[in-house]
């Protein structure tokens, strides 16, 4: 039976020296009496899975709304998806997969309902307060919304996950770093395996669910080559006399092995060229080290230039996107308007966090049924609307 103390050896002994081991943490904000089976980023991976903002990730929208059919992403399936690849990069790399998986499962908690349509719409509201992003308010659910243990806020995580939480970098995700959290300081590799593995995540999942809601077809992958020729070569592994799904699981799955074995080889390639052989030369390294290859981000790029165009920009996505938008403003406006609408919970916050700040926790923190639920209470006559939607 192994315990804490062997874990911890085992990391020593396992991972790579420029690897995040959990006996050398920055600690939390409380300490807490080390755990007698469980290493520090175990504990806090245990955490986030049970938090009430994890569980709300089942009804968030990732693309298209939840109601419009159960087989669609949300968050939740989105994260599980990014948890996932993110722990076959860190095992691969000799990393430390706890650490990674944590930051994986944590770094949506912070998203509104709706999608990026919930955060567009808090961006524009907030325009004049600061703005809105999703990183910054899943440090505030992790450190202060989360309500689990009686004699702390938040969560309590270590200083390294709420690190990775907050400088998740993607081409959508840009926040600014306080101060407390170094932002001299290059994030750890097992950061960085996370937003390579979010951008693997959503590329590949948005094809399938494209295809699933019939908003392009499989001969429309023609504009985009390089995946077309891997649809084209499932087919012909697969055979024509079976379902298209089959081709479509083959070639997705194929995608994923391919960006993922591209990212492996390119991150050991960029260690050995920047010479990182400790955390430190980490934190001190100026580049992104783990990366997918210069042809690979290329080929990544056309692709979202295909889907932009053919998929977020389709005329049903827009539409529910509208929605979306306006459902969020009118909620803002209302309880910004007429605060004693917001529930008592939250009233009683807005002396000591702002009547904004408040109404901000409270909508980013609604899945997509809950605030169109509220809309219809708040603005509609009859529960009817919600088929009309």
């Amino acid at each position: 039976m192994l315990k804490r103390v062997e874990l911890e050896q085992l990391e020593y002994d396992i991972l790579a020296p420029y690897a995040t081991k959990s006996a050398e943490s920055l600690g939390r904000d409380y300490p807490l009496t080390p755990d007698e089976f469980r290493t520090e980023f175990q504990r806090d991976r245990d955490r986030i899975i049970h938090s009430t903002a994890f569980r709300k990730l089942e009804y968030k929208t990732q693309v298209y709304m939840v109601h419009y059919g159960d087989y669609f992403r949300t968050r939740l399936t989105h994260t599980m998806e990014v948890a996932q690849i993110a722990r076959t990069l860190a095992r691969n790399l000799r990393l430390n997969a706890d650490l990674t998986e944590a930051i994986a499962l944590a770094h949506d908690l912070g998203h509104t309902p709706f999608g990026h349509s919930g955060e567009i719409a808090l961006k524009r509201l907030l325009r004049d307060e600061g703005g809105f992003e999703h990183n910054e308010q899943g440090l505030r659910v992790v450190e202060y919304l989360e309500e689990r243990y009686p004699d702390v806020p938040g969560l309590n995580l270590t200083w390294e996950v709420r690190e990775g939480i907050i400088k998740h970098d993607t081409e959508y995700d840009s926040p600014n770093v306080p101060e407390r959290f170094k932002p001299e300081w290059a994030p750890t590799l097992e950061a960085q395996v996370c937003d390579v593995a979010d951008e693997i995540a959503y590329n590949n999942h948005d094809i399938d669910d494209a295809l699933k809601m019939g908003l392009i077809t499989m001969r429309d992958l023609q504009e985009v080559e390089w995946v077309w020729e891997i649809f084209e070569k499932a087919r012909k592994e697969i055979g024509d006399q079976k379902p298209e799904k089959f081709i479509k699981y083959r070639a997705i799955g194929t995608l994923i092995d391919m960006q993922v074995s591209d990212a492996l080889r390119t991150t050991m390639e960029n260690i050995e060229r920047q010479k990182i052989s400790t955390l430190a030369d980490v934190r001190q390294c100026r580049h992104k080290i783990v990366t997918m290859s210069p042809e690979m981000l290329q080929k990544n790029r056309i692709l979202k230039d295909f889907l932009m165009r053919r998929v977020y920009r389709h005329p049903y996505v827009v539409r529910m996107a509208t929605k979306a938008e306006r459902f969020i403003e009118k909620m803002f406006l209302l309880y910004r308007d007429t605060p004693e609408q917001l529930p008592l919970k939250y009233q009683a916050r807005i002396e000591r966090d702002g009547l904004i700040r408040v109404i901000v926790d409270y909508i980013s923190g609604m899945t997509d049924r809950y605030l169109l639920d509220e809309y219809i209470k708040a603005f509609e006559p009859e529960e009817k609307f919600l088929g009309r939607l």
